[in-house]
């Protein structure tokens, strides 16, 4: 990139590009003459005070000596007098201004006002001065000028329709324009923050435009600064792309991270996996990728495009395989979303029948449990058309049960009385009372008839269960009590073991009057046994 590139704001360096070629000599005759084709309408005398610079090029205007800025009547003033006193017939043209006038020489900005700010920046070049300018340069008599390079004289250009001084002064511009570029690229090294890379090579186009350069001025002194500055970014330049060569291993290391990670991706069973899931770690493999070219450092492009290639084709097998998964459930979605609109229609159907369309329903609802999944909005819109079938069956039949539980209202409370009147089987001493007492109320309850709901009649039940259980338990103690099998059993015993007391006794009477010690004890021992096995069966 030139140096005018990069300061846009000199005007110097903006009428630098639109100059033409200053290395053919003839050039500012040229100039000339574009002048005269674009004037054509004003009168001759004019052509005499245009300078050769191009029109259009408002940085060379700008930097024009005071002397140049004369406007064409000035100077074509002396020699069209004579010409209208000769011919006082002719009419005089209308009176018109006898040249657009220039606007005033802009000056030079300061150093200050266009470089950054940096420690110790120079200062940018003072004008070459009228004395400097006859030091660097010459001018023949057919306004050809040299400029002075060692000992040797180089042409650098014509300037035929001007004074010496004023043809020293237009390539005296064209060195100060160049020296200016120089100066800058100066403060911009100094200022540091570009790439060496980058001013190296602004440095080298500084050189060529340099060499042979058509300008009057000390171009030694140039050439010298502009190989110092070459010199310096050489060293910074081979740093520079050491960095940028390690910068690039970095970004080639990452994008294959990214790559190797994409195709373990794609190879894997994709026919098991979370596509919600996997679709979005591939989404943030491809943004980072997309990142890392936007804002990663320049890769080969060699190897650029082979990544590429291996990142393009895991992203295709992934796509290609979540395509054919959705393309498979959306056939499935769709052969599901068939059957259950069948299941709704035959469910809608049975609203007729209220409540003995209720099973039949209840078949239906083992259908739709089997028929899958038919997608989310397909299951909410279907379902709830298959509930409503339903809430309208099941509606019936509460409207029925609600009916049946008015009706059934008065023999609650008859079993309600009922339960009542049993609560005195349990304070009655007589089993045989009680019994008889809670047959007849057991017969009365059923004469009562079937209750509804259900849930009232079996909690109505289990309160009389309850008391049904409280007297056959009491029956069972009593029969066990009283039952003429036990009672012989019980006195068969009872006979044996006062039979064996008795013998005992008479076994312990004799061991105490012989003094044997150990027949008394185990006489003793057995005697109690027996004592115990008797008061037990007597009860």
């Amino acid at each position: 990139m030139s140096t005018e590139e990069h300061i846009p704001e000199n005007p110097i360096d903006a009428a630098q590009t639109s100059q033409p070629d200053t290395e053919n000599a003839t050039t500012p005759v040229a100039d000339a003459s574009e002048v005269v084709e674009t004037e054509a309408s004003e009168p001759a005398v004019a052509e005499v005070a245009v300078p050769a610079e191009q029109p259009d090029a408002p940085g060379e205007e700008a930097e024009a000596p005071a002397e140049e800025a004369v406007t064409p009547t000035e100077v074509a003033a002396p020699e069209q007098a004579p010409v209208a006193e000769e011919q006082p017939p002719v009419p005089a043209p209308a009176p018109r201004p006898s040249a657009m006038p220039r606007p005033p020489a802009m000056p030079r900005p300061p150093a200050s006002a266009i470089r950054p700010a940096a420690p110790a920046a120079p200062v940018a070049p003072s004008p070459v001065s009228t004395s400097d300018a006859a030091e660097w340069g010459r001018v023949t008599e057919d306004g050809t000028v040299s400029v002075r390079e060692g000992e040797e004289w180089r042409e650098v250009g014509q300037y035929p329709d001007g004074t010496p001084a004023e043809a020293l002064a237009y390539f005296v511009r064209k060195f100060e324009d160049i020296a200016f570029k120089v100066n800058t690229l100066e403060q911009r090294v100094q200022a540091g923050g570009s790439g060496a890379t980058d001013l190296a090579k602004q440095a080298q186009h500084l050189v060529v435009e340099v060499t042979d350069a058509a300008a009057v001025g000390d171009l030694a002194n140039l050439r010298a600064r502009l190989d110092a500055l070459t010199g310096s970014l050489a060293d910074a330049s081979a740093a520079e792309a050491v960095e940028a060569k390690a910068a690039v291993d970095a970004a080639i290391a990452e994008r294959t991270a990214l790559v190797e990670r994409s195709e373990a991706i794609a190879a894997q069973d994709l026919s098991s996996v979370q596509w919600k899931s996997v679709t979005e770690e591939m989404g943030a493999l491809f943004d980072a990728w997309q990142n890392h070219q936007q804002n990663g450092p320049r890769l080969p492009k060699g190897a650029a495009n082979q990544l590429w290639k291996r990142f393009r084709d895991a992203r295709a097998t992934v796509d290609r395989q979540r395509r054919a998964f959705y393309a498979e459930l959306d056939e499935t979605h769709k052969a599901a979303r068939d059957r259950k609109s069948r299941l709704v229609e035959r469910a809608e159907a049975l609203a007729p029948k209220g409540v003995d369309g209720i099973p039949a329903y209840r078949g239906l609802l083992d259908e739709w449990k089997a028929a899958g999944r038919a997608g989310r909005k397909a299951d909410d819109a279907l379902w709830a058309r298959f509930k409503a079938a339903g809430d309208a069956l099941y509606s019936a039949r509460a409207e029925q049960a609600a009916a049946t539980e008015a009706e059934s209202a008065p023999r609650i409370e008859e079993r309600t009385a009922l339960l009542e009147e049993a609560k005195a089987v349990a304070d009655e001493a007589n089993l045989t009372k009680a019994r008889a007492l809670l047959t007849r109320i057991q017969r009365q309850w059923d004469e009562v008839g079937r209750i509804f709901p259900r849930e009232k009649e079996r909690a109505l039940d289990d309160r009389l269960r309850v008391v049904e259980q409280e007297l056959k338990s009491r029956e069972d103690v009593d029969w066990k009590r009283n039952n003429p099998e036990t009672k012989a059993r019980a006195g068969a015993m009872s006979e044996q073991l006062q039979q064996a007391i008795a013998k005992l006794e008479a076994e312990r009477d004799a061991a105490e009057k012989s003094g044997n010690a150990k027949a008394l004890k185990e006489a003793t021992e057995a005697l109690e046994a027996r004592r115990a096995w008797l008061n037990a069966l007597d009860g």
